[in-house]
């Protein structure tokens, strides 16, 4: 039982590691939703490069992506000065993890969700067009409804990226106890003490839990969401 008690620093971290995720979630979802119908259902000039601008985290080194958030949003940065005119500190706060664990997350989220979209009877939204529904009608009443498995696979997926999120974090708002040490960071810092590996390993059990419970929660949702809509 002594191994399974977290120690007041571990519980901090878990604690914002959820409240990190959970806010990477709700912010990247309008955007997400958004740029992955954009990408599904509009054919534009530069589709393609948003297309790689969208994925470009995928393939990028988390450190490079933290680094040019660090960039933008420093004190003396192009984003920076802005937000700190208005009061708003971004780098080397939780606000920061949050940013970049939606950065890292958002190709995911956007992925999955656009296949969904895509895997929509466009000949359903043709029709509403018809009776008189305009696009924004369609998108709420139609496409977004019959694509929500995707978008709830998109929304866990987010969740459990930003769980997992370390290079792009600690290169953007370091490690800071009690505001930027997420279950990752914790993780890494014990790593480096002798001595903890009890602690370290609790860690990772952890997150191994915390990961697989969202990616069988998001199945088991899905299943029943599906079920809804062939009935």
């Amino acid at each position: 039982m002594d191994f399974l008690a977290l120690t007041p620093l571990e519980i901090e971290a878990l604690n914002l590691s959820l409240r990190v995720a959970a806010w990477c979630v709700a912010i990247s979802l309008p955007f997400g939703i958004a740029c992955a119908w954009a990408l599904a259902r509009l054919d534009f000039p530069g589709k393609s490069i948003l297309d790689g601008i969208v994925h470009l985290p995928l393939v990028l080194p988390p450190v490079v992506v933290g680094y040019a958030l660090l960039i933008l949003f420093a004190r003396d940065g192009a984003l920076g000065r802005v937000l700190a005119s208005l009061g708003v500190e971004i780098a080397f706060t939780w606000k920061g993890a949050v940013v970049a664990s939606a950065v890292m997350a958002f190709p995911l989220m956007v992925r999955a969700i656009r296949l969904s979209i895509e895997a929509v009877d466009p000949g359903l939204e043709v029709a509403a067009r018809t009776l008189g529904a305009g696009r924004m009608g369609v998108l709420f009443s139609i496409t977004l409804p019959l694509a929500w498995p995707g978008i709830l696979t998109g929304m866990v997926l987010a969740f459990a990226r930003s769980l997992g999120e370390f290079g792009a974090t600690i290169t953007f708002v370091s490690n800071i106890p009690g505001e930027t040490r997420t279950l990752p960071l914790a993780l890494f810092g014990l790593t480096q003490a002798p001595g903890s590996e009890a602690a370290a390993l609790r860690l990772v059990i952890i997150s191994t839990i915390l990961a697989f419970s969202a990616l069988i929660a998001s199945e088991i949702l899905a299943a029943r969401i599906r079920k809804r809509l062939a009935h």
